[in-house]
């Protein structure tokens, strides 16, 4: 203890060592605060569109005067509400849709009709805690560490300091462990003021912080074996800046671009303009063959589906219903890709311990891959309940009665705690 204090006072009159000490204070509360301004703003956007879509729901179906009209004019708001961790690593709710009005339309199209506000963000990255703690806190701790021998070597202290400590005591190991434990309270005195400000639970704040110190020590090893090389100091922050690249960069899109090569799937606007022009041409198509399609999957409205004007409303859903099918294989194909392609790079990501550190978080705060394929699926399972609920009224006819809307299906979004 006594060495251990006597290098903690040595180490706290280094003016560099404190300088990138607030540098990662500063950089992390700016990510924290960021990160809740984000949500906090997802958050009364949701708010506010629950409000506007009941009120404009309401004035529509009071224009309508059937079940078809109602159904087409009526938009229902669908959305994916934001975890109390979403903060801290944002993930994918920066790169897909996290709100969605749907129609009882083809759903298919509008599902890949993508409204997100942050494209650049696919690729730099959301600035938020995740993206500090993998990739900016490593590379601080480069900075913090690259003297770790050989400024004592340069200034003849070496043989000294090596004769005065001997194994797990010795100055490098005292000093690495002090400099990391020092960067990493930087790390999370903010994260968690911005956890417990945000509802954030215990448990998921516990293993926010033991992902990062692994992640951490990880790069406290590789500088502690870098100066053991016994480079200059130069040469030391050459090599490890070489490494965070290497692993950081490199490593992490290699993978991407080799998985995505590997595993080839169908863009989103491919299956909106399939589906597009197949409901389009089902105008031209025979009623009978649009029935006949329908029936396939809705063999209970087999007694329901003579059409006999030019346009019927149960005709039109029925189209609309088949343009769904025509492109359920292609859109198969797509979340399968998607979900091959993550599992792939789950697989690998060890490779890239910043990339596997962001995954994690992600994981943390429900913001990966699998969330956001999740969230389409429970945009899939509402616009069925609307559709079966619209369905015995359109195909039996049944008088229009505009007080029974209010018992039309609500959308329930999942419930996030963590």
């Amino acid at each position: 203890m006594t060495r251990l204090l006597r290098e903690f006072n040595f180490l706290i009159k280094d003016q560099g060592m404190i300088v990138w000490l607030l540098i990662a204070a500063f950089v992390t509360s700016t990510a924290v605060v960021l990160g809740l301004h984000e949500i906090a703003q997802q958050r009364s956007t949701i708010e506010n569109l629950i409000v506007l879509d009941s009120e404009e729901r309401e004035i529509v179906q009071s224009k309508q005067s059937d079940w078809g009209g109602a159904a087409y004019y009526t938009f229902h708001l669908t959305y994916d509400e934001p975890s109390n961790f979403a903060f801290a690593a944002q993930g994918q709710r920066d790169i897909t849709p996290w709100k969605h009005r749907i129609r009882m339309l083809a759903l298919e199209g509008q599902i890949y009709e993508t409204d997100s506000s942050h494209p650049e963000f696919a690729l730099i990255g959301r600035f938020d805690f995740a993206f500090v703690a993998s990739y900016i806190a490593p590379l601080i701790l480069i900075f913090l560490l690259f003297e770790l021998r050989s400024r004592e070597r340069e200034e003849g202290r070496y043989e000294l300091l090596t004769a005065s400590y001997v194994g797990l005591m010795s100055p490098w190991i005292l000093r690495l462990g002090i400099k990391l434990s020092l960067l990493f309270v930087c790390l999370f005195i903010p994260i968690w003021i911005g956890g417990m400000y945000s509802g954030s639970g215990i448990r998921t704040l516990l293993w926010a912080s033991f992902h990062t110190l692994l992640h951490l020590v990880f790069w406290g090893l590789i500088c502690l074996l870098v100066a053991r090389l016994n480079f200059s100091s130069s040469v030391n922050l050459i090599v490890g800046i070489a490494i965070w690249g290497l692993l950081g960069v490199f490593a992490p899109v290699s993978l991407r671009i080799a998985i995505d090569n590997h595993v080839t799937l169908p863009r989103g606007g491919e299956i909106l303009l399939t589906q597009r022009e197949f409901v389009n041409d089902a105008w031209d198509l025979p009623k009978e063959a649009t029935m006949k399609l329908f029936l396939e999957r809705h063999p209970e409205w087999s007694a329901y589906t003579n059409v006999n004007r030019p346009f019927e409303w149960k005709w039109y859903y029925a189209f609309q219903q088949v343009g769904d099918q025509e492109v359920e294989a292609l859109s198969k194909s797509y979340r399968d890709g998607i979900s091959l392609r993550e599992e792939k790079v789950a697989k690998l990501a060890w490779l890239s311990p910043p990339a596997l550190l962001e995954r994690r978080l992600q994981k943390l705060a429900n913001t990966d891959i699998s969330a956001s394929l999740g969230y389409e699926q429970r945009i899939r399972n509402y616009h069925s309940k609307l559709r079966n609920w619209y369905y015995p009224k359109l195909f039996k006819d049944t008088p229009f009665d505009a007080s029974q809307l209010a018992d039309l299906p609500k959308y329930q979004a999942k419930q996030n705690s963590n």
